[in-house]
């Protein structure tokens, strides 16, 4: 069983639909959805790129020089990425509250077995078949097995349509992808 680092993080939401996403390590991302399936971010640090949530709770990032890297939703607000380094905590949501306070009773990475890390890598036709298994799963009323892609509970906010969240007509989600 590996301690990952843990970063909590908070999203603000801003007037032009945007969420402004802060961690408590001083980093700090703008996001905005791109009206499908994938979230467009930039940071503060001059990196960018597009964060997509796909099937099993796994979340592709990839970055704008073509880097890709893969994280787990674990649920509880948390989002495991690497080989289990680094977990991104979700203060904004509930699940993510929720996420706090069994880091504060030591238990946010307690949990945090080799079983849940992410893939190192995916090729082009697994990644495929991931979107397609995410796919049908929403639309059978499934959880659409993308989770949030980093912050969130794990609830299956995911949604593909315009909105962060399906479930609010079309507004922001606070378990976007971590």
């Amino acid at each position: 069983m590996n301690r990952p680092r843990s970063i909590p993080y908070r999203d603000e939401l801003l007037a032009d639909g945007s969420v402004h996403r802060r961690y408590e390590d001083g980093h700090e991302e703008w996001r905005r959805r791109d009206g499908g399936t994938r979230v467009h971010w930039q940071d503060n640090r001059g990196a960018s790129g597009t964060d997509e949530a796909l099937g099993r709770r796994i979340i592709k990032r990839l970055h704008a020089d073509g880097t890709a890297t893969y994280g787990r939703d674990i649920g509880y607000g948390r989002t495991l990425w690497g080989q289990g380094e680094t977990v991104l905590v979700n203060r904004t949501s509930f699940g993510g509250r929720m996420g706090v306070l069994l880091g504060g009773l030591g238990l946010v990475t307690l949990a945090v077995t080799v079983a849940q890390y992410p893939p190192v890598s995916l090729s082009p036709e697994e990644e495929e078949e991931l979107r397609q298994q995410a796919a049908q799963s929403s639309s059978s009323g499934g959880d659409g097995g993308g989770g949030d892609a980093g912050g969130g509970d794990g609830d299956g906010d995911w949604d593909s349509g315009d909105g962060w969240n399906s479930d609010d007509g079309g507004g922001w989600s606070d378990d976007d992808f971590g």
